[in-house]
């Protein structure tokens, strides 16, 4: 009896401990243009760096739609959300110096969701909507910094 007993206890470990590696080695890969690393799980959190398509991450933790990850590349830790990361391997190839050479990082990352230009120029056509606004909109970018002002001036729980 004890030894079944010791036998279903390292069975048991065993598969924990299988988990806790599966968990460990997890690696994903950044697959937007820019992945901001926060040093908390929240959008409005301290962006403590920038991961570009592609690079590799360890995943470290998990908080709901948040992951905890380290850069693969230099080490960088923090969190990303996880509509940024995917399980699937982006590599550029060293043949695809030309592509990247005539892409910019929004078209790589856009051609890695499956739109390229052609698509893009599609779609205009069989709708009325002028993007020119849109494109205007996409290049503003308001600083962290005035973001949490913004919601501490009106008490909008910036705090997060």
């Amino acid at each position: 009896m004890q030894r079944t007993m010791r036998t279903l206890l390292s069975a048991a470990g065993l598969v924990v401990l299988a988990a806790a590696l599966a968990w460990a080695a997890q690696v994903m890969s950044v697959q937007v243009r820019a992945g901001q690393l926060r040093d908390k799980p929240g959008f409005l959190s301290k962006v403590v760096g920038e991961l570009e398509y592609g690079d590799q991450v360890d995943l470290t933790g998990e908080q709901g739609d948040w992951r905890q990850v380290k850069s693969l590349g230099d080490g960088r830790a923090g969190w990303m959300h996880f509509s940024a990361l995917t399980e699937r391997e982006i590599v550029l190839n060293p043949t695809d110096k030309d592509v990247a050479a005539a892409a910019d990082s929004d078209e790589l990352a856009l051609a890695g969701k499956g739109f390229n230009k052609q698509v893009e120029d599609q779609y205009k056509r069989q709708t009325r909507l002028d993007y020119a606004k849109v494109d205007e909109m996409e290049k503003i970018v308001v600083p962290q910094k005035y973001i949490r002002e913004f919601l501490r001036v009106g008490e909008l729980g910036g705090d997060r």
